[in-house]
């Protein structure tokens, strides 16, 4: 009676019986000798001669199939899209200066400009000082030209013209020349002319009615009001003109000038 518990040879998978088949065939070549021994025959039968064995060659080899884990392998991980997204930013990452350096170019920004704004206020402030200045002295300037200047006699035109000269300057000089000896000088020796000017005083006392319109360290506008009284052989008594007059003063070397008059 046959035994029924009895194996199979060669059980297994087929990757694994190929393996051990392989195997053994290789240790069959190792242990064979590679020389014959001396009285021994060399012949052997042509079933149970080994084909020779050649030279390996670089890069081949013996093929050798293993099993896969629990019969398949592992995919290596895909990349998470957490790390796919970091790279980019890696490389667009702006680069932050320290705080320490921010504060202190900012401290440095906001010195400068308080520097700047305080430079301007300050010039702003002198400019301010020399234009009060400039209005004093050039309404003190307008009171005292403007009798000189607006007055003659015919009896002494000369002396009235060149003093009237000194308070003048500029273009505005030369006109005055011009003027007063080409028609004032003349119609006031024809006429016996005779012009007294004198800048309103209130009645009650004070200074006299003249202020400053507009003022510049270098140049103001001053308004008066002057009265003018004239005789001469055309007129019966004493005519009184009641005039507006706008005078422009300049800065000059000998102090404040008058560069324009205006009858209003």
């Amino acid at each position: 009676m046959a035994n029924p518990t009895s194996r199979v040879r060669g059980a297994g998978s087929p990757a694994r019986r190929t393996m051990t088949a392989a195997a053994r065939a290789a240790a069959k070549r190792a242990r064979r000798p590679e020389h014959p021994e001396h009285g021994r025959s060399t012949v052997s039968s042509p079933a149970n001669e080994a084909p020779p064995l050649r030279a390996e060659e670089p890069g081949s080899g013996r093929t050798v199939l293993v099993d896969a884990p629990d019969g398949a392998w592992d995919d290596p991980p895909e990349p998470s899209p957490e790390a796919a997204e970091e790279e980019p930013r890696e490389s667009t990452r702006v680069r932050r200066f320290p705080r320490g350096r921010l504060l202190t170019a900012a401290s440095a920004v906001l010195l400068v400009a308080g520097l700047v704004a305080a430079a301007v206020l300050g010039w702003q402030y002198r400019e301010g000082q020399r234009a009060d200045r400039a209005r004093g002295e050039a309404l003190d300037a307008a009171r005292k030209a403007a009798p000189v200047v607006l007055s003659y006699d015919y009896r002494r035109l000369d002396r009235d013209f060149a003093r009237a000269r000194t308070h003048l300057t500029g273009d505005f000089r030369d006109e005055y020349g011009r003027t007063t000896k080409t028609v004032v000088g003349p119609t006031a020796r024809k006429y016996h002319g005779v012009v007294k000017a004198t800048v309103v005083e209130p009645a009650g006392g004070g200074a006299p009615a003249a202020s400053v319109v507009s003022a510049s360290p270098d140049r103001a506008v001053v308004l008066l009001f002057v009265n003018q009284v004239t005789r001469s052989t055309q007129v019966t008594g004493s005519r009184v003109d009641l005039n507006r007059v706008r005078m422009t003063l300049t800065r000059a070397s000998g102090g404040w000038k008058v560069s324009g008059v205006d009858a209003l």
